[in-house]
């Protein structure tokens, strides 16, 4: 492959500002043609961004000649569906995260991505973000020490449409599209990353239920956890707390120290020492924030590096979930 020509199925919000744009803006990539249902916001969408080709249609998009890589943006309930579609027709596949609903139909994925030879790609950006990085050089050069123990918080409040009776929630809610609940689409980003930073979870057990009533999916989480490596991990998301309450805190605990850090509120990191020192980061995200993986991915695509987030690593929180979710149901 000379040029990744990308396609995009999917052309919602999440492509607006964090991925759409950052396929132009790499060397050896395009965005030649977008896919969206209603042809008016194709056509709205594909003007703006200065993209040539727009269709309604999934399967003609796939098929077009030019496009060699697919950028699935849709929700989780057609990814498997697309990215095999996709890989069948000899293309390389982009999907956002989560994978996709079920372990089942990741595990189908990764299948067809070994049987047809097409790459796998998951959006897990984080893997490649500067201030992610950060954390991680910072626990791999034992700032810390050895680390003992974390602790991640992710407490909202209800969204305006989950309170007012006259209106109908977001798709994240519904866990026939989306897998789960807000924790499915959130705690995905977090325990991609956790593995990433500090290696495989072997066990996570947890409870998981609706206490507010307010959609079908579960509301509140909360879970324990063991790396391979002995680090254990605590974790509780809850989505109905009071917008003062509103909480995004991981601690990571070390024998010489802590790390705290924001996954989704901010780009600061805090660094407290056994010694009483301390010390802070920030590092702001780039303009386009999937940009980073995405070059990685253009990378590999060319024969040119690596991307660190594939089928095979972006199946492992939907796993992982499971593991936390699965025996309240």
């Amino acid at each position: 492959m000379d040029q990744v020509n990308w396609g995009i199925i999917g052309c919602g919000n999440v492509t607006e500002k964090k991925s759409g744009p950052a396929f132009n803006k790499i060397e050896g990539s395009k965005l030649v043609a977008v896919m969206r249902r209603n042809a008016a916001q194709a056509e709205d969408y594909a003007r703006r961004h200065g993209v040539c080709k727009f269709y309604t249609d999934a399967t003609m998009l796939i098929n077009d000649p030019e496009v060699n890589a697919v950028y699935i943006a849709t929700p989780p309930d057609s990814h498997a569906t697309y990215a095999i579609e996709a890989m069948k027709a000899g293309k390389a596949v982009y999907v956002e995260k989560p994978m996709a609903r079920t372990i089942a139909e990741c595990e189908e994925m990764i299948h067809v991505s070994e049987e047809t030879g097409q790459p796998l790609f998951v959006a897990y950006y984080r893997r490649r973000l500067p201030c992610f990085l950060k954390i991680k050089e910072l626990i791999d050069d034992k700032v810390i020490g050895d680390v003992k123990c974390l602790h991640v918080q992710l407490h909202n409040p209800l969204r305006p449409e989950e309170i007012d009776p006259r209106e109908t929630p977001g798709w994240r809610v519904f866990p026939e599209i989306s897998g789960g609940g807000h924790f499915h689409d959130l705690a995905s980003h977090q325990f991609d990353y956790l593995e990433y930073l500090l290696g495989p979870i072997k066990e996570a057990k947890g409870i998981s239920l609706n206490q507010a009533g307010k959609y079908p999916a579960d509301d509140i989480v909360t879970t324990t956890f063991l790396f391979d490596s002995g680090v254990a991990g605590t974790g509780s998301w809850c989505f109905s707390v009071p917008e003062n309450l509103k909480t995004d805190s991981t601690v990571i605990i070390g024998s010489e120290g802590r790390i705290t850090f924001s996954f989704f509120e901010h780009q600061n990191i805090y660094v407290e020492l056994s010694d009483g020192s301390q010390q802070q980061y920030n590092i702001p995200h780039p303009e386009n924030i999937q940009q980073p993986l995405i070059q990685a991915i253009v990378d590999e695509l060319l024969g040119k590096g690596i991307s660190p987030s594939t089928g095979k690593t972006g199946i492992r929180s939907t796993i992982i979930m499971e593991w936390i979710t699965s025996k309240n149901k």
